[in-house]
């Protein structure tokens, strides 16, 4: 996918939700183009899940604990590339997104002169506080809740496990660093991963 084509087609969506949501559409056109894309890249998540049960296999420390065993043939070590897909998947839209907010010369028009409450889409953390504050605070608990996950499914006091926890909050660091729109594609890819996680590992 081009830049062209998904600014296009963000630049559409958004236009579609104007006149119900008036400047909150630029950011409710992020929102869905992110789940757009989650749902485009779920069956790799699937495919990631499943590889990891029949790594775990019947009577390993996964059944205890809900995780692979990385003691088991094919565990933790085996078939990184698998677990990665999705987040290998993500990358170019990120990127996209990052590329389809940066301001350019003069005054920003289309999506790039959206708001969320008031706050521009372009801005960073100095220009808009209060918005940013609850994006980060959504942010800082959904790293909590993958933080805490991640360590579970991972035999307890392993340096896997302590790296594997810290991870989700760089997420938030990138929320506070990045401008608006960006965070905003973040924010909502996070807690689709946890809804997805919940929902697919039941």
């Amino acid at each position: 996918m081009s830049i062209e084509i998904a600014h296009s087609a963000l630049e559409g969506l958004a236009t579609l939700l104007t006149p119900a949501t008036g400047t909150l559409a630029a950011a409710l056109a992020i929102v869905l183009f992110t789940a757009a894309v989650r749902l485009l890249i779920s069956p790799l998540t699937w495919l990631q899940i499943r590889t990891a049960r029949k790594a775990a296999g019947p009577g390993t420390l996964a059944a205890a604990r809900g995780g692979p065993d990385p003691g088991a043939p094919g565990g933790i070590g085996a078939g990184p590339f698998v677990a990665l897909l999705p987040a290998l998947a993500q990358a170019p839209f990120f990127i996209l997104m990052f590329h389809l907010v940066r301001p350019g010369p003069g005054e920003p028009t289309g999506l790039l002169a959206g708001q969320l409450f008031g706050v521009p889409l372009t801005a960073h953390l100095a220009a808009g506080l209060p918005v940013f504050a609850v994006l980060l605070l959504v942010a800082g608990l959904l790293a909590w809740w993958t933080s805490r996950r991640t360590r579970r499914s991972m035999p307890p006091g392993s340096p896997i496990a302590r790296i594997a926890g810290w991870v989700p909050y760089l997420g938030v660091a990138a929320v506070a660093w990045l401008p608006l729109a960006v965070g905003l594609y973040l924010v909502t890819s996070t807690a689709w991963s946890a809804l997805e996680q919940l929902v697919l590992r039941r």
